[in-house]
C-alpha cells in the first residue's frame, strides 16, 4: 500500500528576514532550511542548509548566482565551493552530491516552504 504524501505550506519568515540576493536559514523543528530571496531573477527557493559534502551547516550563508549557457540558478558553498543548483539540488560539478530542494510562496510579506507530510 503506498503513502499519500501531501504538500503542506510552512510559514518560514518575512520577506524582509532574507537579504536581497542572498539567503537566510530557518529552523524547522531540528531541521535547518537555507531560504534564498533571488532579487536579480525575481525568484526564491529554498533547500537543506547542510552542504551534503562536508556535512556543514552553511549554505544559507553562500553566494548566489548563475550556471552555463541555461543559466542555471545555483548557490555555492561558503566554505568549499561546491556549487549546487537551486532548482534540482544537484551538484553542478559533476560529483555525487544533493540538495533536498523545497517549493517556495510568497505572500503578504511572508515565505512559506512547501514541505512533504505523509
Amino acid at each position: 500500500m503506498e503513502t499519500a504524501i501531501a504538500t503542506r505550506w510552512w510559514y518560514a519568515c518575512h520577506t524582509e528576514d532574507v537579504p536581497e540576493n542572498g539567503g537566510a536559514c530557518v529552523k524547522r523543528g531540528e531541521d535547518q532550511i537555507a531560504v534564498f530571496n533571488f532579487t536579480r531573477r525575481g525568484e526564491w527557493y529554498a533547500t537543506d542548509n547542510q552542504c551534503p559534502h562536508k556535512q556543514q551547516m552553511a549554505l544559507s550563508r553562500g553566494m548566489i548566482g548563475s550556471a552555463g549557457p541555461s543559466c542555471e540558478p545555483k548557490v555555492a558553498c561558503p566554505f568549499h565551493k561546491k556549487t549546487f543548483s537551486l532548482v534540482s539540488g544537484e551538484c553542478l560539478e559533476e560529483e555525487p552530491y544533493r540538495l533536498r530542494t523545497y517549493p517556495v510562496r510568497i505572500h503578504d510579506g511572508k515565505v512559506y516552504i512547501g514541505v512533504d507530510e505523509a
